[in-house]
């Protein structure tokens, strides 16, 4: 095995002993990572190298040029020397190895992993038509460019005229050569026997028949005894097709099928509780919580739009970085919270074109009544795939945090609101998969939050 060979397989165990994804998401650093690009940090094996000495800035050796002698003293190590404090030389040993930390992944790949990880399956469904594609030429219409005539239908439908109308001629002149018959009592043998013959036809072909035919046949039944009947498949087999009766109303046109392809589209409304309960601890669980869903739901839908809400009494519109780091006080009032995030919705993301998550979460301490009188029936006012309330309260719940135990009895027979309880990091993974375990894994079978 050479070198290269040892370096590649370096680099694959590195990779391996990538940090377990759940690890990641309980106890991992997750604000090393953008929004776009996922950092999951390796635990790095050192790659092999060489060193060498570097003869033209001093060292221990022997020959010619004022060189020490074996044994002689050679003075103090001089910048360079290789005792490694020279952080600035190019080429020290270690200086490149913070690059060689991370194993990096996009949002889709970061959601393929947690469904795997978490045993989830969100099949999110698209709703904005954002073209119209023609699929395969299975409709058929009256009129049409003669390049898309369905000739094959055209010759079926005459085909079928042809077996259907078509009469044994030689069968029916025979019949003429009966002694004493008329055209008239020809016409209604044959009607008598099914044999699809018009009357002109028959008295066309009378006066063909040559006198001395005349009463070849003393009766119908003889003649019937004595001459072949064939049918029409046996004559068109004899002797082909000579024509096919086509008419106009056979024709049919053939359209290629109109297939809509619909945008997956959606809106996650991250709500946050910035009061001045909401200490450090709360805070950082709060974050460990939102930061995986956002990247879980970046990669799951093909246009993935973000409302950041913070909120203490009154709330507000944020962006994505000050969201993650906010810090604030005073009183808490959630429903102002969701006011604005109803405002927000009906604005600008419809339900009719939208997926929409609104997710929200805080320690669960709230003013008095608001859950009950106002928080409840915004959440039923606005319709939604789902909604999530995180309560983090390290520890236990506190006696006045009585939010999320409303909630969850207020919407117990509705699989589309979901409570979840975060104590410590090791919840952060059970309280992700509660908010988006599939409503099919639910015993409840409401319709979403908010839906008529």
């Amino acid at each position: 095995m050479g070198l290269r060979e040892d370096l590649e397989r370096f680099r694959e165990v590195g990779e391996e002993r990538r940090e377990d994804l759940e690890s990641f998401i309980r106890y991992g650093d997750l604000s090393g990572s953008e929004s776009d690009q996922i950092q999951i940090p390796i635990k790095v094996v050192d790659l092999p190298e060489f060193q060498y000495d570097r003869l033209d800035r001093g060292g221990v050796g022997q020959g010619d040029g004022g060189t020490p002698d074996v044994g002689q003293p050679v003075g103090q190590p001089q910048p360079g020397d290789g005792d490694g404090d020279d952080e600035g030389e190019e080429g020290e040993p270690g200086e490149e190895g913070g690059e060689h930390g991370y194993y990096e992944m996009d949002p889709e790949e970061f959601a393929e992993e947690l469904d795997e990880e978490l045993g989830l399956d969100l099949e999110p469904k698209g709703k904005e038509v954002i073209e119209e594609v023609q699929g395969d030429f299975t409709d058929v219409t009256r009129t049409g460019p003669n390049s898309t005539l369905d000739f094959e239908r055209l010759f079926k439908q005459g085909l079928k005229r042809k077996l259907a109308t078509d009469f044994d001629e030689e069968f029916v002149r025979e019949a003429m050569k009966v002694d004493g018959e008329t055209p008239q009592s020809v016409f209604q043998w044959c009607r008598e026997r099914n044999i699809l013959v018009s009357l002109a036809w028959i008295e066309s072909e009378w006066d063909e028949i040559e006198d001395e035919e005349r009463g070849t046949w003393g009766s119908f039944a003889e003649m019937e005894s004595n001459v072949e009947r064939t049918t029409a498949v046996q004559r068109i087999r004899r002797k082909g097709l000579k024509e096919v009766p086509f008419r106009r109303d056979d024709e049919r046109y053939r359209h290629p099928e109109i297939e809509e392809k619909k945008q997956k589209n959606v809106v996650v409304v991250n709500i946050r509780d910035v009061s001045g309960s909401m200490r450090e601890t709360k805070r950082e669980l709060v974050e460990r919580t939102f930061t995986p869903l956002d990247w879980y739901l970046q990669g799951k839908y093909d246009n993935a739009e973000f409302v950041y809400i913070a909120h203490d009494a009154d709330a507000w519109e944020v962006d994505r970085e000050e969201f993650f780091g906010i810090r604030s006080g005073g009183g808490t009032r959630i429903s102002s919270a969701y006011e604005l995030a109803k405002e927000v919705l009906e604005a600008a993301y419809p339900w009719a074109e939208w997926n929409r998550y609104v997710f929200a979460a805080g320690d669960s301490e709230n003013s008095s009544n608001d859950t009950t009188e106002k928080v409840i029936p915004l959440m039923r006012e606005i319709p939604a795939n789902r909604h999530a309330y995180v309560e983090t309260q390290p520890g236990g719940t506190a006696i006045n945090a009585t939010h999320a135990e409303e909630v969850e009895d207020a919407f117990s027979d509705d699989e589309s609101v979901v409570v979840a309880r975060v104590s410590g990091p090791e919840d952060v993974t059970d309280a992700i998969y509660e908010i988006l375990q599939p409503a099919s894994s639910k015993v409840s079978t409401a319709s979403p939050a908010g839906s008529s």
